[in-house]
């Protein structure tokens, strides 16, 4: 699992205006027939659905394959892992009682299981392609359904722990890399834009976290009395509104002042191919500066792929796994300069 190549085909960096967009996501939530909300299980009735759903999802067919685990069977670096590739919640990471996950080959796909609702299916795409992963995780709903009764209701749609989750039960966001917005001050204007029709905006783990390297997502609140085709037609219509806005700050500050963001830009890659101890944060920063350079053409020697690669390994679990033992936030820090320097080729 601690596979460099294994990261997810959702970094590649080749999805449409990945040099903004660094990913789609489409997540489905649903409950089962017949039992209560996952908080009002006792440990019996728990126990026999965690059991149903992963029978279920064994014997639901995907072409991509769809490999189940029970999470409490894991240790928690291996359950931070997959918080940190976007497959679980930090929720079902941190979590208690018997889960589970199922993720496809790719890293594209996954199903959480008794987590906030007895289901969350998810689907994730390079770049700008909420239509791809609507047609994915509609037809993995579809596949898992033929062994499990959802909770629905005629008039109030899909039934979820979350009232803002009831009736399609849908969650699409794109995850927005926005380094111009920051640096040209107009980061606030953006979200108080976004918020103003209902749109939500997070950090890189979704609600309660920070912007960190300058990576957002934004996605949809309301789901209750609307189709799965409005709240996909929403983002789509607005994320390119943010896309260009991006793109016209990025180009004006390289009009106004180009040596200064060069040196910038030149600064931090030095910074991470030379410096001895590298932390979470400071590599977080850096690397969206570098991110910057590489779709800017001030650097030439690494790929947005490879970037985007690195975001994610040198996020403490990953480095933790690299490793191979447990480390300290010091240790890690040192192991995290080291990977950093590999991954981009040491000058």
């Amino acid at each position: 699992m601690g596979s460099e190549r294994n990261t997810g085909e959702w970094l590649r960096g080749s999805g449409p205006e990945s040099d903004v967009v660094m990913s789609s996501r489409i997540r489905l939530a649903r409950n089962v027939q017949g039992y209560s909300f996952r908080a009002k299980l006792d440990e019996t009735r728990h126990g026999e659905l965690a059991d149903h759903l992963a029978d279920a999802i064994r014997r639901t067919e995907l072409d991509e394959g769809l490999h189940y685990s029970n999470l409490d069977d894991y240790p928690s670096v291996e359950r931070d892992l997959l918080m940190e590739r976007h497959l679980i919640s930090r929720e079902h990471a941190t979590g208690e009682g018997r889960r589970g996950v199922a993720v496809t080959s790719t890293g594209n796909v996954s199903v959480m299981t008794m987590e906030e609702d007895h289901l969350r299916l998810q689907v994730l795409r390079s770049g700008l392609d909420l239509d791809a992963c609507w047609e994915a995780v509609d037809r993995l709903d579809d596949a898992i359904e033929e062994h499990v009764d959802y909770a629905f209701d005629p008039d109030l749609g899909y039934l979820t722990a979350c009232p803002t989750n009831v009736g399609t039960g849908i969650r699409a966001s794109v995850m927005l890399h926005l380094p111009g917005l920051r640096l040209a001050k107009h980061r606030d204007r953006m979200v108080t834009s976004v918020t103003k029709i209902n749109l939500a905006v997070r950090g890189l783990y979704g609600e309660g976290t920070d912007p960190s390297g300058d990576l957002y997502q934004v996605s949809n609140q309301v789901t209750l009395g609307r189709s799965e085709r409005e709240i996909l037609d929403e983002l789509q219509h607005f994320v390119p509104r943010i896309i260009e806005y991006e793109r016209q700050v990025r180009e004006r500050l390289f009009e106004e002042d180009r040596q200064r963001l060069e040196d910038r830009v030149a600064e931090a890659c030095g910074t991470l191919r030379t410096a001895a101890t590298v932390s979470s944060e400071e590599a977080m920063a850096l690397l969206s500066l570098v991110r910057l350079g590489v779709n800017m053409g001030v650097i030439n020697d690494l790929g947005v792929a490879a970037v985007n690669s690195i975001f994610i390994n040198c996020q403490p679990a990953h480095i933790m796994k690299q490793a191979g033992t447990g480390l300290d936030a010091e240790e890690r820090d040192v192991a995290r300069a080291r990977y950093i320097q590999r991954a981009m080729g040491r000058n």
